[in-house]
C-alpha cells in the first residue's frame, strides 16, 4: 500500500530550506526538504502547509504544486512505497523553530550537499527549481539502499 506525503521547497531569494533529519526517523543523517505523511482526509496542499509548519515553524502561503515523485524499493515496480506531491513556496512568515524532525538550514540553490541527500535529488530538484511540472518514478534496492532506475517525464 502506497504512503502518500509532500515536498517542501521553501524558496527565500537564491536559498532552499533543507532539513537534516534526526537520528531514528526514516533518512537520518540526509538533507532534504520539510515534508509528510497525509493525515486522514487532508488534501496535498493542506498536508504541505500542515506539515511544513510543524517542521520548521514556517507558515507557507499560496505554495505551488509542481510534481509527484514515486518512490519504490525491494526491487517492486507494481505499486510505489511512497509517492509525494512536491510544492514550491516563495511567501511564508513565522521564525524557523528546530523540532525532533532535525536540523534546519537554508542552502544556495547552487551549492546543495547532494552528498548528504537521498541519491535521486540531483535528478529532479531543478525542475522545482526551473518551476517545470513533472512525474517521476525512483527505484531503489532493498530498504531505499540503491538507486538502479528512474523515469522523470516534463508535463
Amino acid at each position: 500500500m502506497t504512503t502518500w506525503a509532500t515536498h517542501s521547497f521553501i524558496q527565500h531569494d537564491r536559498q532552499i530550506l533543507l532539513l537534516k533529519k534526526a537520528k531514528g526517523l526514516f533518512g537520518e543523517g540526509k538533507w532534504f526538504v520539510p515534508g509528510g505523511k497525509f493525515a486522514p482526509g487532508e488534501t496535498p496542499e493542506q498536508c504541505v502547509v500542515r506539515e511544513t509548519f510543524e517542521e520548521t515553524g514556517l507558515q507557507i502561503s499560496n505554495p505551488k504544486q509542481l510534481g509527484v515523485v514515486h518512490f519504490f524499493k525491494d526491487g517492486h515496480r507494481d505499486s510505489p512505497y511512497w509517492s509525494s506531491h512536491v510544492f514550491l513556496s516563495r511567501e511564508f512568515s513565522g521564525r524557523l523553530i528546530e523540532g525532533r524532525e532535525g536540523k534546519l538550514r537554508w542552502f544556495l540553490i547552487d551549492h546543495l550537499p547532494f552528498k548528504e541527500m537521498w541519491e535521486d535529488d540531483p535528478l529532479w530538484v531543478d525542475l522545482v527549481f526551473g518551476q517545470k511540472k513533472f512525474e517521476a518514478w525512483f527505484y531503489y534496492t532493498g530498504d531505499f539502499e540503491k538507486l538502479v532506475d528512474h523515469k522523470i517525464v516534463q508535463l
